[in-house]
Order: structure tokens, then C-alpha cells, then sequence
């Protein structure tokens, strides 16, 4: 007897868009088979009129008009619908955010930093930047946190957040083919979205942060070197600085390098199940499952896009597979002479190579918003009112220079690398290289997938990767190197002082 909670299973990917196979691997992933697919994603920019559901209930995609097709992409692409399905699940134990921080008042005073965007980013910057004294309005829709948040425990215990943490496995495990798993030596743990939420929400109270429910349509500069935010019913917010937190689509308020590297997707279809025998130990959270259990005697479409499951076993009996979800990966930086700001997906910062970003970005927001403080005093007179002269973009650059500096670039430009490699591998490829990676010493593979690692290490990584590599595998690197245009890109990063 299965009794199914949510529909979908997980599937990262770099979806290249081709319907009718995704069609049939999500009828796979019901039955519980969880895929993941590695390709680039390439489709034109649609008017999108999609009505779904019946009887009362129906879900409409808002026509939108993107920017760009990356714009298009990083908002959903051909999935828009269930990404906006998946941003309009109720959510009843989360509060409010308008029930909690005051109104920002419009017309009265000029706020320090305007943070675009409530997501865990958005809150979490706009709680530390007001905690230093600044005047911080947080302005986006009232949506909550509805996507899972799978985290390695001792990193959250590190942010101070251990109480968010709602289920803990004592160890993670990899499977790879039918040989012996491999079990990675590293607790991981299940974020409670409605205490993740409560916790950030608590800190912008704490610290005096306003709010306004409203969407931003743009940001201008007025005469004076104030940013004026523009939102719905023309509402105005003037202020000394925007930070743009809305997500990795916010191509329509911020500007991004041209001829950057191609965007790809994660996707992920989830599914909690009620099981009589569960064939996972409950004590240990899967990391990667690449088995095949089917063996086809024919090749699938599944050998050369290679599909993984991601299980979290909450009990003997119950199962959960990755909930749905769309991140995208890769893609241009924004344009650091620009005077906005950005953080969190809208800054890039996403692990390009596994898709992880809310460690990153509630580490780095104390950091962040201290150099906003300083870059703010800098740029204000004796009298409170930003100096509005050409220095005003330089001021601007040393805070993109602390989000991405070179040394930042160079580890993006390595991660770029090895997502470009894994997405041009079949599944004996994947397991080839897996089997190296998880040999490597824990602080290697550990610091790869927690972006911890300096250039100088990533380069003694790629040294131990080569070396315990089979010739299969250290012929692929070799091409790959020469020939994908991340390769170049890398060296040219790696050089550059």
C-alpha cells in the first residue's frame, strides 16, 4: 500500500527541453523512480496563457515579458507553470510577513538600502544590514518559503541555525551501481521551511527592518543619486542603495554580462510516500542513487541523459523524494559597474555544480551588509544625502567586488568547468567519475561541494582527480579541456591577477 502526500520526484537537470521524453520519465519518477538530467536547455521565449486544475481549484501562468530567453530560462522556461504552482502552495504555519514588520511609510524619509526580495537571501540581508544601523525597507510579494532545503548539518550548526533543522540522518550514502555504496562520513539534515522562516522573520523584526507587499516593475536613478524604486500602482521608494534579491530572473532590474556561459536547470519532481517495506535504512539520507533497476536490454534515453534518485527515508514507513523544484544553474555574473546591487540566485550565486546557494548566501550576509554600511558612509556628506557625482558607480563596485572577487571568479570558473563536463557524460561516465570523486581525501570532495575550496586547492583537486582517474576518464578531461569553451574560459580566469 502506497499513500501519496505530494506529487512529483526529484530530477536535477540541465533540461535541453525535449518534451516527450520528459513526459515519460515523470511517469518513471511516479512509480518511484527519481531522474536527473544533464543537458542545456535551449527554447524561445513564448507568450505563456496556461490554465490547469479543475472544479474550484486552477492555477493560471501570468503572461510575462522577460528580458532575454536567459531571463525566460532562469524563471521556468517550458516548467513556468509548476514553478508558479510551487510558489502559490499554502503554507499555514508561516506567518505573514506584513502581520509581523511594520509598513514602510512612502513619501516621509529616504531608507538607506532597499532589499528586493524575501526569500531566505532577501531576509537575511535585509536583518543584518538593519542590525548595523541602517535604515533597511524589505519590498517583494508576501510569498512563503515553499521549497525543501536539504543541508550538511555541521553547516547550518555553524550559521547558528541547528534548531531549524527539522530531521537529521547520522550519515549520507551514494550509490552508484551495484557494487558496494559509499557512504560519505557527514550528518545531513532537512530545513523546516516554517522554522527557517519564522528564525529570518524574527531577526527583521529584531532589527527594525519595514516592509511593503508589492512586486518592483524597476529601478532608476534620480538626479540627486538616490535609486527610486518603482512598484506597483506606481508606488515610489526612494533610497540610497537597492540590492536586488528576487531570484535568479531579475534580468528586468539588474544587468548581466553578455556572452557568459549558457544557463542550465535543475529540476525536481517530489513525492512522499507511505510504505510497508522500505528498502532504505532510515538512518541515513541518500545522497545520489544512480542504480539501474529496470536493465533494459535495450539502451534507454536514460544511459545517455543519466537520472538519479535523492531519498530522504523519515521513518520505516515513510519516504520522501525530493519536492518539486527548478534552480537555475550557471548563466552570465551581473555587470559589476552597475550601480544595484544583488544577492543571493539574482547575484549568481548558486553552486553551479550541485545547485546549493541558501548556505552560501546566510553565511555571506553579515559580510555583505557591513560593506554596504561602510560603502553607504563613504558616499554620504556631513548632512545625510548621497554625494551625487561619477563616484557614486565606484562606491557601487567595491560592493560587487566583495560578492565576486577574482578569486571568487576563478573557483565559479572551475565549477562551470565541471558542470560542463557532467553534462556531456553518459551514465557509465557518471559513475566513472564519481567513483574518483569520493575517493578523493573528505576536505577535497567536501570543499568542492561546499565552495570552500581556494583556487590553489581547486588546482591540487583537479591534480588528485587526474591521477586516480582510469585512462577513460583522464582522456575525457583532456578533451573536455581543449575543446568546451569552459576549459578556456577556466585558464583565462585562473591567470588573470
Amino acid at each position: 500500500m502506497v499513500m501519496m502526500e505530494c506529487l512529483g520526484t526529484r530530477n536535477i537537470a540541465a533540461m535541453a527541453g525535449y518534451p516527450s521524453p520528459a513526459r515519460r520519465c515523470r511517469a518513471r519518477r511516479l512509480s518511484g523512480k527519481h531522474s536527473t538530467r544533464l543537458h542545456w536547455y535551449r527554447s524561445r521565449i513564448p507568450t505563456i496563457q496556461a490554465r490547469a486544475g479543475d472544479g474550484s481549484e486552477s492555477c493560471v501562468v501570468v503572461k510575462e515579458d522577460f528580458v532575454d530567453e536567459e531571463d525566460y530560462i532562469k524563471a521556468g522556461g517550458s516548467e513556468l507553470l509548476f514553478v508558479q504552482m510551487q510558489q502559490t502552495k499554502p503554507m499555514d504555519k508561516q506567518a505573514k510577513i506584513a502581520d509581523k514588520l511594520p509598513s514602510i511609510t512612502v513619501g516621509e524619509s529616504i531608507l538607506d538600502l532597499v532589499v528586493i526580495g524575501c526569500g531566505p537571501a532577501g531576509l537575511s540581508l535585509a536583518a543584518e544590514s538593519a542590525k548595523l544601523g541602517l535604515k533597511v525597507g524589505l519590498v517583494g510579494p508576501d510569498l512563503p518559503f515553499t521549497n525543501n532545503y536539504g543541508v550538511w548539518e555541521d553547516e547550518f550548526k555553524g550559521l547558528g541555525l541547528e534548531k531549524c533543522i527539522e530531521h537529521v540522518w547520522k550519515d549520507t550514502i551514494v550509490y552508484l551501481d551495484s557494487d558496494d555504496p559509499i557512504l560519505i562520513g557527514r550528518a545531513y539534515g532537512r530545513v523546516s521551511r516554517h522554522l527557517l522562516h519564522e528564525e529570518l522573520l524574527k531577526r527583521c523584526v529584531e532589527s527594525g527592518v519595514s516592509y511593503l507587499n508589492s512586486k518592483v516593475e524597476r529601478i532608476i536613478e534620480a538626479t540627486d543619486g538616490h535609486s527610486l524604486v518603482i512598484c506597483e500602482r506606481d508606488i515610489i521608494i526612494p533610497c540610497r542603495f537597492a540590492t536586488v534579491a528576487s531570484g535568479a530572473a531579475s534580468g528586468k532590474l539588474l544587468q548581466y554580462e553578455v556572452g557568459g556561459p549558457r544557463v542550465s536547470v535543475q529540476t525536481a519532481y517530489g513525492v512522499e510516500v507511505e510504505v510497508e517495506n522500505n528498502p532504505y535504512d532510515p538512518s541515513l539520507m541518500v545522497f545520489m542513487d544512480y542504480r539501474d533497476y529496470t536493465k533494459p536490454a535495450v539502451q534507454c534515453l536514460e544511459a545517455e541523459y543519466p537520472t538519479f534518485l535523492y531519498v530522504m527515508p523519515m521513518s520505516p514507513t515513510r519516504v520522501f523524494f525530493e519536492e518539486w523544484s527548478y534552480i537555475p544553474v550557471g548563466g552570465s555574473l551581473p555587470n559589476t559597474e552597475q550601480k544595484n546591487l544583488a544577492f543571493g540566485a539574482a547575484a549568481s550565486m548558486v553552486h553551479p555544480a550541485t545547485g546549493y546557494s541558501v548556505v552560501r548566501s546566510l553565511s555571506e550576509a553579515p559580510k555583505y551588509a557591513s560593506v554596504i554600511a561602510n560603502i553607504l558612509k563613504q558616499g554620504m556628506d556631513s548632512k545625510h544625502v548621497m554625494t551625487p557625482d561619477k563616484n557614486i558607480g565606484n562606491i557601487s563596485m567595491q560592493a560587487w567586488s566583495s560578492l565576486w572577487p577574482q578569486e571568487r571568479k576563478r573557483q565559479r570558473s572551475f565549477f562551470l568547468f565541471g558542470l560542463a563536463l557532467i553534462l556531456q557524460l553518459d551514465i557509465e561516465g557518471i559513475r566513472t567519475f564519481f567513483h574518483t570523486f569520493f575517493r578523493l581525501p573528505n576536505w577535497m570532495w567536501q570543499g568542492f561541494l561546499g565552495s570552500t575550496l581556494s583556487s590553489a586547492n581547486l588546482i591540487v583537486f583537479a591534480f588528485y582527480m587526474f591521477v586516480m582517474a582510469p585512462n577513460s576518464m583522464r582522456m575525457c578531461l583532456i578533451r573536455h579541456l581543449l575543446s568546451d569553451p569552459t576549459g578556456s574560459t577556466m585558464v583565462r580566469t585562473f591567470l588573470t591577477l
